[in-house]
Order: C-alpha cells, then sequence, then structure tokens
C-alpha cells in the first residue's frame, strides 16, 4: 500500500449535549449517572416513592456523519486523487475534482509543472498547456520531496508519455529526454512509453530531493502525465532493491520503453533490470513473445540485427552457442534471463542460457520462436543496450513478452 493512502472511515461525533433534564430535576446526591442514563434515562432505576422519584429525562441524539482520513478516488478527467474535506483540499493547493466518500469530501487532485515542488501523494507531474500537447524547448523540471523520512521509493507511472523519439540511425534520445536525478541510476528515455513504469530508490532521510526532468529541443506535439508515488520502506508495495520496474501478479507482460512493432525504436544504452514478484507456490515462469498483428512477421522480439529482415534467435555471451563462432553470440545488446530452456523439448537439453538477441524469441539458436522457461528465482530480467546501432542493427523495436507463472508441480 501506497504511504498515507488509508481507508476511508467514518466517525459518529455526538454532540455534547446528549440528554437534557428539564430544570430542576437533577439527580439526588445518592444516585450517580452512568451509561444507562445516557440511553435509557433514569427508567433502569429501583422505582421509588413518587416524591423521590426521578422525572424522565429527554434524550435527544444528535448525530453528525463526518469523513475521517484519506483514500484513493477517481476525478472524472482521469486522474487518481485523494478523497478528503474540501477546506483541506484548497489549503494544500488541490483541485477538487468532483465528490468522493459518499458526498462528505472531494476528490483531490495535485498537479505540478515546470519549476513545481511535489510535496503530496499521487501527485501528477504534468507538462505546460496540460491537458494539451505541448511544443515549447528547454528544461521542465519537479523536485519531489519525501512526505516523511521514512519513504524509500518512488513510483513514477507514465500514464500519458509521448516525447520526441531517438534518432534513427543509433537510436540516441538527441532531442527529447526524461532524467531522473538524485535516486537509483536510472536510463535516458525518450518517445512513447505510455503505460510504462518506474520505480526510483529514494534513499534514507529527507535530505536529498529527487528531480524529474523533461529536456525538450525543436518542434514536437509533446504530452505527459506522470503520477508519483511515495512508498513506505515497510510497505508490501515496495519492489525489490535494483528493480526499475516490478510486477506482481502471476502472469502479464513486459516490454522495453519505446516499444511498439510499427515505428518504435528499441532505445540505446540501457541498463535496467525488470522484477517480477515470484508468487507463493509458483517455481518457475514462461515467456512468450507478444502477439504482433500489424508486420507479416513478428517485431514484438528485435534486439539486434537488421529487422527489415528475417533475423534468427542469437543466445550466449560473446562465444556462440551449440558451436556457433563468436560472432553468433550477444555481446552488444541483449536481453537476459537466468538459465533458459525451451519449454516444449523432451527431454530438455542438459545445459541452459542466459543471453538472448536477434529477431527470434527462443533459447535455440534459429528461425524458429518457442516458449522459454526459467526456474532460476527470483525471476528478473536484465537489458542490456549500448549506443551503437548503424550499421548491424537496423529498426530495432526492442521487445515485449508475455509471462506466466508456473506451479510447483509443473515439473520445477
Amino acid at each position: 500500500m501506497v504511504y498515507s493512502q488509508l481507508p476511508l472511515r467514518c466517525v459518529y461525533v455526538i454532540s455534547c449535549s446528549l440528554f437534557v433534564l428539564a430544570a430542576g430535576k437533577v439527580p439526588t446526591a445518592a444516585h450517580t449517572n452512568s451509561w444507562r442514563d445516557l440511553f435509557f434515562g433514569n427508567k433502569w432505576l429501583t422505582p421509588a416513592p413518587s416524591s423521590s422519584r426521578l422525572r424522565e429525562s429527554k434524550f435527544l441524539p444528535i448525530f453528525t456523519l463526518m469523513p475521517y482520513g484519506t483514500s484513493s478516488c477517481a476525478a472524472p478527467s482521469g486522474e487518481l486523487g485523494n478523497c478528503m474535506a474540501s477546506k483541506d483540499c484548497l489549503l494544500r493547493n488541490g483541485i477538487p475534482a468532483g465528490p468522493c466518500g459518499g458526498g462528505y469530501g472531494v476528490c483531490c487532485v495535485f498537479l505540478q509543472t515546470c519549476g513545481g515542488i511535489i510535496r503530496e501523494n499521487s501527485t501528477y507531474f504534468v507538462n505546460p498547456n496540460h491537458p494539451d500537447v505541448y511544443d515549447g524547448t528547454g528544461s521542465c523540471q519537479v523536485t519531489v520531496q519525501k512526505m516523511h523520512p521514512d519513504i524509500c521509493q518512488l513510483r513514477l507511472d507514465l500514464d500519458m508519455f509521448s516525447i520526441a523519439p531517438p534518432e534513427p540511425a543509433n537510436h540516441l534520445c538527441n532531442q527529447d529526454q526524461l532524467l531522473i536525478s538524485g535516486g537509483s541510476p536510472t536510463p535516458t528515455i525518450c518517445g512513447s512509453s505510455t503505460g510504462d513504469h518506474m520505480y526510483i530508490d529514494a534513499g534514507l532521510g529527507q535530505s536529498n530531493p529527487i528531480v524529474l526532468s523533461v529536456i525538450t529541443s525543436a518542434s514536437f506535439p509533446r504530452l505527459w502525465r506522470v503520477r508519483v508515488s511515495q512508498i513506505h520502506c515497510g510497505s508490501i508495495s515496495r519492489a525489490d532493491q535494483g528493480c526499475l520496474q516490478y510486477f506482481t501478479a502471476i502472469s502479464g507482460r513486459v516490454r522495453s520503453f519505446n516499444y511498439n512493432t510499427v515505428a518504435g525504436r528499441q532505445l540505446s544504452n540501457q541498463d535496467y533490470s525488470i522484477c517480477i514478484r515470484n508468487e507463493r507456490n509458483f517455481c518457475g515462469i514462461q515467456y512468450n513473445a507478444c502477439p504482433d498483428l500489424e508486420n507479416n512477421r513478428s517485431r514484438a522480439f528485435t534486439i539486434s540485427g537488421n529487422s527489415n529482415n528475417p533475423v534468427p534467435t542469437l543466445v550466449g555471451g560473446g562465444g556462440g552457442a551449440n558451436g556457433g563462432s563468436p560472432t553468433s553470440g550477444c555481446t552488444s545488446d541483449w536481453l537476459l534471463i537466468g538459465c533458459i530452456r525451451s519449454a516444449d523439448r523432451i527431454p530438455p537439453l542438459p545445459g541452459c542460457e542466459d543471453r538472448v538477441c536477434g529477431g527470434t524469441f527462443s533459447a535455440e539458436a534459429g528461425m524458429l520462436a518457442k516458449t522459454v522457461q526459467s526456474s532460476v528465482r527470483p525471476f528478473r530480467l536484465y537489458f542490456h543496450t549500448d549506443g551503437v546501432e548503424a550499421p548491424n542493427d537496423i529498426d530495432n523495436r526492442g521487445f515485449c513478452l508475455d509471462y506466466v507463472q508456473q506451479p510447483c508441480t509443473n515439473g520445477f
């Protein structure tokens, strides 16, 4: 659970004047008020002579329903906000975006753009002119300050992210860049990565703020909306150490930044880990290249080679595989998955591979795409690209893989 997003609770506040006694009809000294007086008046008392009997008190229940705490809510514009009192939202420079909490609160959305400081959880870093596109140049940055010293990570959700793509020869982000400084090392990205996310290690204490910067040059219709969530050190939502991306489902999809089978380009100078949380009673994992509906030959896995032509699977780290030449290994760009084997080979090969590249996804060198499996835990992929594409690597798209964790009974 992201820090400070507590469930919405309601408390009933009872007025101090819960009951009113008729003038002069105060209980005698022999009687002391108790909780029974509150709910039953004095009817619970033992009957007494009429001269000393207390009159029945009048019970006036006055209840006021008030929202307490904050919870996530959705604004009509699509942003996530915090449900809180309207006055609190305005005092914290939020934007009221409709009712929540049964009408007792407002969905408060926090937005920051160039030069802003993020102090609230689930704040959005947006481009100038948001929600319209931005065609300006320069540096647009926001500073993230921790809400509490016990915040260890930030999660950046790229709800909308489209800036200028990398240049076509070596796939370098020369025109636009997203830079993150002050936290754990992160790769520079550009292009379109809507729907992707990043985890940033924020360190301990509050002394080092994290700065998010979008550097722009030349003309381009840019649009970005990045949600910044702060994660408590003890939260179950915290990613494992060293994971730039973290997935927490039995099945899902992982992909490289700026992946697109039509016009996307694999970004150069990438070095990061993608982690998949090992769910209970699952001992292995399988990967398949994502479906590609736009091309006759799938480009869902094109990491090295001339992707305008059919490119076989390459495996290994430089010495080749299965007796291949030294040039057949993955020495420049590769995806590393611990000890992968083909899932359908019976009996399995005695050895396994770690690096895979080329233009066909498989655990074996060749032109046939196959399901790949691994039992190395924790489940982690490591992606590396250098800064050179041309002339050997042309129009590589990167990778998109669908994964499914495998139960411990499936031969693992």
